[in-house]
């Protein structure tokens, strides 16, 4: 009987964790976006790793930046330079679900950076950007249940 009961609850607890949301933010153990600065991908059209010093927080992750005027410049207005859909692969959200990224295969479309799985999937989404974007809109962020 208490066997019964321990895989029971077992069961409960792994069923909980399966539907439990994503958090909003793509973060692994370097911060938001790998620990990249969000700002440089605008400002150098590069993908700058920030400093684990120079760190902001919004929305419930940690932000890392080169340089503490990319820092100011996010405080000051996160909306413009927070990756799209969360930072989560801009094509994994345009196909109902969220994946996280490489850094290096990023794209700023209309002022607007998008991230994608790798570079593989990014020639697949830039291939039909509109397209992949109206379906990504329509699925964010129901896509983090």
């Amino acid at each position: 009987m208490l066997v019964r009961a321990l895989v029971l609850v077992a069961a409960a607890s792994l069923a909980a964790a399966a539907m439990a949301q994503k958090p909003p933010v793509f973060s692994d153990r370097e911060g938001a976006i790998g620990g990249y600065d969000p700002v440089a991908f605008f400002t150098f059209a590069a993908a700058i790793k920030g400093s684990p010093r120079i760190t902001h927080q919004w929305r419930g992750a940690t932000w890392h930046f080169a340089h503490s005027g990319n820092r100011d410049a996010f405080a000051a207005d996160p909306e413009k330079y927070a990756p799209q859909y969360g930072g989560y692969c801009a094509y994994g959200v345009a196909q109902g679900y969220v994946v996280g990224i490489d850094p290096a295969a990023w794209t700023v479309v209309g002022d607007k950076l998008y991230f994608n799985y790798s570079p593989d999937v990014r020639r697949t989404w830039r291939q039909d950007v509109p397209g992949y974007v109206r379906k990504a809109d329509a699925n964010w962020p129901e896509v983090l249940r």
